[in-house]
């Protein structure tokens, strides 16, 4: 009996002696957890004071003037019509010609949109153009178009003998097809496309990637899409392709955060102003009766905006129909534009607006926050944005008018 109770208090000590060994390990492996994650933050920072000496000093090099410089102003004439570029095109252009990453961060109706039109058909091959809404890719086509420059978009609406003559297309090494616009969802969820692109890579006819929203990367940006994060395997598979990144808003946080998703080690950083004088902001006390609204709005298109074009966007799907039928009712010239409607019909409606036929689009966000049109005179808000960001990018959209 004695010898029994030894050997249990003999057991009890050496489980004490374990437990505080043990309590001595998770104190120290508490202690290097704190010593982790310390150091894991200095390396973040000294990355990112790395990334900003990397961008510094491609941003203090002179992006002005290049052995290219005469063809790339011909091209601006003879193709795309115009006598001189606005700020930080030339210098985008530019930093693209020579192989260079860039970040451009430019107000809606800038001119992000030339910064890799006018290198794609300077540059041999193809200009990958990843757009996040079909309309913003319809409405470059149909300008592209006009201007006869050979551009094709893949979609989930294009047709089997669309995907196959476009695909010949891009493995075909005389072929004319200069820019291709597809979205972030066919990058990620079509091995098929991957495949022809790094075969396109391959033959040396990937001359250019362009990212579209680019702020869409960033979990910090307000516009996270998860598909945008599979963009990041594209440096690696592609690495001497330069990347164009484009937003129209970005805090020094999202840009840093764009290159680390992106792998690019240091780019040349471009922000405009986005002061714009020459818009007009009015807020008006809206009605809580749907009648009233409706009367203010036939006001404002028959009177004040007689004759121009502009773009009225709502919150919901079902504000969208229900404003469109109502102002319809009233003889208003207007189409309905959003996500659930068929692809098909959303283009007629895109169409006819850039045409005239409707005066105005009642939208969702859907409809693209980019759309090039330059006589568009007013923005109305018939409901508050969602966010600041969303808000912000709206009213800068092709030089309206603004009314909320």
């Amino acid at each position: 009996m004695e010898k029994e109770q030894e050997s249990c208090r003999a057991a009890e000590e050496e489980l004490a002696v374990a437990e505080y060994e043990l309590s001595e390990v998770e104190a120290q492996l508490l202690h290097l957890n704190d010593r982790k994650q310390l150091l894991l933050e200095r390396i973040g920072r000294q990355k990112d004071a790395i990334l900003l000496k990397k961008n510094h000093l491609l941003t203090s090099r002179d992006w002005s003037n290049f052995p290219w410089s005469n063809k790339v102003k011909e091209v601006l004439n003879s193709v795309f019509k115009l006598n001189g570029f606005r700020p930080l095109q030339l210098e985008t252009i530019n930093a693209t010609m020579s192989n260079e990453d860039v970040i451009l961060i430019m107000p809606t109706g800038g001119g992000k949109s030339l910064c890799y039109q006018l290198p794609a058909l300077l540059k041999s091959g193809v200009t990958l153009v990843v757009s996040p809404l079909v309309s913003l890719m319809e409405d470059q086509l149909m300008a592209l178009k006009a201007l006869e420059v050979p551009a094709a978009m893949l979609s989930a609406t294009s047709t089997k003998e669309e995907v196959k003559s476009i695909q010949d297309a891009m493995l075909n090494k005389n072929g004319k097809l200069k820019l291709l616009y597809v979205t972030p969802e066919k990058l990620a969820k079509s091995k098929n496309f991957m495949t022809k692109v790094q075969k396109m890579y391959g033959l040396g006819r990937l001359s250019l990637i362009a990212i579209d929203e680019v702020h869409c990367c960033s979990q910090w940006g307000h516009d996270f899409r998860p598909d945008y994060k599979f963009l990041g395997i594209l440096k690696g598979m592609f690495p001497d392709v330069s990347i164009l990144g484009l937003t129209a808003t970005s805090t020094s946080k999202i840009t840093i955060d764009v290159q680390k998703m992106l792998c690019i080690q240091g780019c040349l950083v471009l922000k405009a102003s986005f002061n714009r004088p020459n818009l007009y902001y009015e807020v008006r006390t809206k009605s809580s009766s749907q009648e009233e609204c409706l009367q203010e709005l036939e006001e404002l298109l028959k009177t004040r905006y007689r004759g121009q074009s502009g773009i009225i966007y709502t919150t919901s799907i079902k504000d969208c129909e229900q404003l469109m039928h109502g102002l319809r009712n009233r003889k208003l010239r207007v189409g309905c534009y959003h996500a659930n409607l068929d692809a098909t019909l959303r283009s007629k409606v895109h169409t006819k607006w850039l045409s005239g036929e409707y005066q105005a689009v009642v939208a969702t966000i859907a409809f693209g926050l980019g759309i090039d049109k330059p006589d568009v005179r007013f923005v109305i808000h018939h409901s508050l944005s969602k966010s600041m960001e969303n808000f912000y990018q709206v009213i800068l959209n092709d030089e309206p008018d603004v009314h909320d």
